[in-house]
């Protein structure tokens, strides 16, 4: 009678003793952990501590094993990350943390002052022109840009480009001397500080409609000259009709049709007349 080979039973045992030594081993390792992570948590040991945390919570067959110690260590570790200015991975780490069994009502209001003081940081800095670094702050709260437009950064990004756009505006009106025009533009701007770059602007278009009136009180002193629309009369209707909500420029327009004018190009500036 042929013997069998041994070789295909060698070969199994010696497969199922390496399996079995491996999940002794992690059965072991994982029977360690939960005194390493309370031993690191003591020394103060926040990395060591959150490493052990992960591997605990790879391997544990036994969930909510040292849950308090793991908390600890993460919500130390998310302040200490808060200090130092990483703001993403100290907002990753409360989430995680809120997550787990430790957290608690106390950590989810940790959350929300910080994401609260990043926003109000965001929008400190994108008062103060900075608009970069307003999107750096809303960054770590997903609030940067969206694919959608409804990102916090997507909203100040509209912000900045329609006052920017207005300023640019208004600069080529001044240039070509169209005060009324000019005016309508520097009214749109509402941030802060395209406003305080527009006071330069601002200073020039006074003076542009100042020479405006001088010219019609030159034309009444030598009589009136029948083409032209009486300034006086006509800042009252364009006035009347900004107090109802109307802007600048059509303002200035529909006063001027009022009065049985029209809007021309007088020279190098905008004028009504009859």
């Amino acid at each position: 009678m042929a013997r069998r080979p041994r070789l295909p039973f060698v070969w199994l045992a010696i497969t199922l003793g390496t399996v079995a030594a491996g999940i002794g081993f992690v059965y072991w390792w994982e029977r360690q952990l939960p005194a390493r992570v309370a031993a690191a948590a003591a020394r103060g040991q926040l990395d060591a501590c959150l490493r052990y945390s992960d591997q605990l919570d790879a391997l544990s067959w036994l969930p909510g094993r040292s849950s308090l110690d793991q908390g600890r260590c993460r919500r130390e570790k998310a302040a200490q990350l808060w200090k130092q200015g990483s703001w993403a991975a100290a907002l990753g780490l409360q989430r995680q943390l809120l997550n787990s069994p430790a957290g608690g009502p106390g950590d989810r209001q940790r959350l929300e002052d910080w994401q609260s003081a990043l926003h109000r940081m965001a929008l400190s800095r994108f008062r103060d022109g900075d608009l970069d670094a307003a999107l750096d702050a809303l960054a770590p709260m997903g609030e940067k840009h969206r694919s959608d437009g409804t990102a916090v950064g997507d909203q100040l990004r509209l912000n900045w480009n329609r006052n920017r756009l207005e300023w640019e505006r208004a600069s080529k009106l001044v240039e070509q001397a169209r005060w009324w025009e000019a005016l309508d533009s520097l009214h749109r701007i509402d941030h802060p500080w395209w406003q305080r770059r527009a006071q330069a602007l601002n200073g020039k278009v006074e003076e542009g409609l100042k020479r405006l009136k001088g010219q019609d009180r030159e034309h009444d002193g030598h009589g009136e000259l029948p083409q032209s629309v009486p300034v006086a009369q006509l800042d009252a209707e364009v006035g009347r009709r900004i107090a109802a909500g109307m802007d600048e420029w059509k303002a200035f327009q529909a006063g001027c049709q009022a009065l049985g004018g029209r809007v021309v190009e007088a020279g190098p500036e905008t004028a009504c007349q009859r």
